[in-house]
C-alpha cells in the first residue's frame, strides 16, 4: 500500500520542507506541520508553485496539477475573447505555456508543445486552440506522458514493419512467434493496422511500470478502426470521456465550466472586494471617513515552497547591498 501510494516520495518531501524552514516551522510544531503537509497532499494543493520534479513524480500530484490547472484557468474558455466569435479564447502553444508556469515555474515547454501537436495534428505551433481541446490533449501528455514515449517507439516500428519487442503474436503449439510485415502498398500517410497495433499497447500496459490508459477502454476505442495514424490515436485519447473519467482528474467535455464550490468562493471574494470599495460619508473636513478594518484572523502556513524562499533571500540580500552602497 504503501508503494502504491507513493508514502515515502512524501515523507521525504515534508521531511526537506522540514530541515529547510525549520525556523519558521518552530513557531508552529512539527505535528501541525505534518497534519497540514499532508491536509495539502489530500486535497491536492500541495502541488502549487512546486518545481516540476515534484509535480510529475507520482499519479496524485500528476492529477493534482491538471484540477489545479483547470480550476484556475477554466473561465479562459469560458469568457468571450478577440480571436473568436463563439465565447471562448484560442490562445497559442506559447499562451498556454505561460499559464502552466504560473502554477509551476519551471514546467517544460516540450510537453506543452507535444500537448499542442495533438490537437494540431503537428501543424503551426502558433495555430490558436480553444482551452477544452488543449486541455483534454494536455492531460493526456502529462499524465501518460511515458506511456506516450513507449507507444511512439513502437508506432514506428510498427510503421517500418518491425516486430516490437513488447509484441508476441502466438500461432502454434511450438511457441514461435511470427513477425507480421506492413504490405509494400501501405504508405506512412495510411498509418498502421489498429489490430496490431492494440496487441503492442495491451502487451506495453501489462509490463509498464508507469501510468497507462485502461486497455478494455483503448480496445474499445480502436474497435473500429482498420488503419490509425500515431496523431490520430493521441486524439482520440484525448477525446475519449471513457479514459478521462477513469483518469478522474477533470469532468466531462459537458461540465468542463461548471464549478459550482469554485463560483461560489469566487462569489464571496467579490463581494468582500465590493464592500471594501464602498466610500463612507465626507468628514466636515473634507476627508472620506475610513472604514472600519475587519480583523480577520489570518494564519499562514507553516512552509513555503522551496524556490520561493530563496528567491525571497535573494531578494533581501540584494536590498541590503543598496542600502550599504547609498549610506556610503
Amino acid at each position: 500500500f504503501a508503494a502504491q501510494r507513493h508514502v515515502l516520495t512524501y515523507m521525504e518531501d515534508a521531511v526537506s520542507q522540514l530541515l529547510e524552514n525549520r525556523e519558521d516551522i518552530s513557531q508552529y510544531g512539527i505535528a501541525r506541520f505534518f497534519t497540514e503537509y499532508f491536509n495539502s497532499v489530500r486535497q491536492g494543493t500541495h502541488i502549487l508553485f512546486r518545481e516540476f520534479s515534484f509535480v510529475q513524480a507520482t499519479p496524485h500530484n500528476r492529477a493534482s496539477f491538471l484540477r489545479t490547472f483547470w480550476r484556475c484557468f477554466r473561465t479562459v474558455g469560458k469568457n468571450g475573447g478577440k480571436y473568436s466569435s463563439i465565447c471562448c479564447y484560442l490562445l497559442t502553444a506559447q499562451e498556454y505555456h505561460c499559464l502552466l508556469q504560473l502554477l509551476c515555474p519551471d514546467f517544460p515547454m516540450e510537453l506543452t508543445q507535444k500537448a499542442a501537436r495533438i490537437v494540431l495534428m503537428d501543424d503551426a505551433m502558433d495555430c490558436l486552440m480553444s482551452f477544452s481541446d488543449f486541455l483534454f490533449a494536455f492531460q493526456i501528455q502529462f499524465y501518460y506522458s511515458e506511456f506516450l514515449e513507449s507507444v511512439a517507439a513502437i508506432y514506428q516500428d510498427l510503421l517500418a514493419g518491425k516486430n516490437p519487442n513488447t509484441v508476441i503474436v502466438p500461432t502454434s503449439s511450438s511457441g514461435q512467434h511470427r513477425q507480421r510485415q506492413l504490405p509494400n502498398d501501405c504508405s506512412p500517410l495510411d498509418g498502421v493496422e489498429a489490430s496490431l497495433f492494440y496487441q503492442c499497447l495491451e502487451s506495453l500496459c501489462d509490463r509498464s511500470k508507469y501510468s497507462c490508459p485502461p486497455s478494455a477502454l483503448v480496445k474499445e476505442m480502436l474497435s473500429s478502426a482498420q488503419r490509425l495514424t500515431f496523431y490520430g490515436f493521441l486524439m482520440a485519447l484525448a477525446k475519449d470521456q471513457g479514459i478521462n473519467r477513469a483518469l478522474g482528474a477533470l469532468p466531462d467535455k459537458g461540465d468542463l465550466f461548471l464549478d459550482p464550490a469554485m463560483d461560489q468562493e469566487l462569489e464571496k471574494l467579490v463581494a468582500q472586494v465590493s464592500s471594501l470599495s464602498v466610500s463612507g460619508p465626507t468628514s466636515s473636513s473634507g476627508d472620506t471617513a475610513h472604514l472600519p478594518v475587519r480583523n480577520s484572523p489570518r494564519i499562514n502556513p507553516p512552509w513555503k515552497p522551496l524556490h520561493h524562499r530563496r528567491k525571497m533571500d535573494a531578494e533581501s540580500e540584494g536590498s541590503n547591498e543598496e542600502t550599504d552602497s547609498s549610506e556610503n
